[in-house]
């Protein structure tokens, strides 16, 4: 069991939870995620780790409730306990003195952005970060990245904070002044992380993107979460979260992700009416 230290509510419909993982916090690094079970009847779901204490020995965790699964994992109660935490799993961040690198982040891809950054600031890259939500009220980690920041630009779908638009437009007005950027990571929704690599790709700039494809085992023994990269079939459980957001087939990945949708709504509506436990013999 893994009990729940601390639950915040970030935003609506976003939570964060600190979860007691000793060995997964020890073992932890940038870009890595666990995959979880609410309940012993309940699906596998992976999760980014957002951060990791090593004196509380407990990781950081930030989701929104979008399905069943995530809705289970709000109702949870500060002192409960999470039936299975498995992690870390996935390849690490490649961390290293880039340069001047940009950090795209958006919705709640900024969380699983934070660590990121916050590595490649301690090896001394000058950081610009770029967040980006559809109002102020779901811009999480605002605080957390400033911090590790040397320039923080703000973006908002209704203008309600920084520049009204998207992350991508902030990006272009950047790349356009004509600054050396070494490398550009960009985590959030699918499809704002295919419009950055479009973005980013007669530019040149290596643009590192990490996928949230459908996923179950989390060992590459399922398959599930096979996307293409380069016309090279890959596991994203095993061979990143992260890929080369040029070589991504984007296309294949937002179509695979709709594969379950009516099953998902079918769960979801179940829950609500509660009789999430029918969809088993359907």
């Amino acid at each position: 069991m893994y009990k729940i230290f601390k639950k915040i509510e970030l935003a609506p419909e976003v939570k964060l939870i600190e979860v007691y993982a000793p060995l997964i916090a020890q073992k932890a690094k940038p870009g890595q995620f666990v995959i979880l079970r609410v309940s012993e009847k309940g699906e596998r779901i992976p999760l980014t780790i957002a951060d990791t204490n090593l004196f509380k020995g407990s990781i950081t965790i930030v989701f929104q409730e979008v399905g069943k699964t995530t809705k289970l994992l709000g109702k949870l109660k500060e002192g409960e306990n999470i039936i299975d935490l498995v992690g870390p799993l996935g390849n690490p961040s490649e961390i290293e003195n880039f340069g001047t690198i940009i950090g795209v982040g958006g919705g709640v891809g900024i969380a699983a952005l934070y660590p990121i950054l916050k590595a490649l600031k301690e090896k001394g890259n000058y950081v610009i970060s770029i967040l980006g939500a559809r109002s102020k009220n779901y811009l999480i980690f605002r605080n957390e990245i400033e911090r590790i920041s040397d320039e923080l630009y703000l973006a908002t779908d209704d203008g309600s904070l920084g520049y009204k638009g998207f992350v991508s437009d902030v990006l272009k007005n950047i790349l356009d002044l004509g600054k050396k950027i070494s490398r550009i990571w960009a985590v959030g929704p699918t499809i704002m992380m295919k419009v950055i690599s479009e973005l980013t790709k007669p530019y040149g700039i290596k643009t590192i993107v990490s996928l949230n494809p459908i996923m179950v085992d989390g060992t590459g023994m399922c398959g599930g979460c096979r996307v293409t990269i380069g016309n090279k079939t890959m596991f994203t459980c095993v061979d990143g979260p992260e890929f080369d957001g040029h070589l991504v087939n984007f296309d294949e990945l937002l179509l695979r992700l709709k594969t379950y949708k009516e099953e998902e709504q079918l769960a979801l509506k179940l829950l609500e009416e509660g009789e999430e436990f029918k969809i088993a013999s359907k």
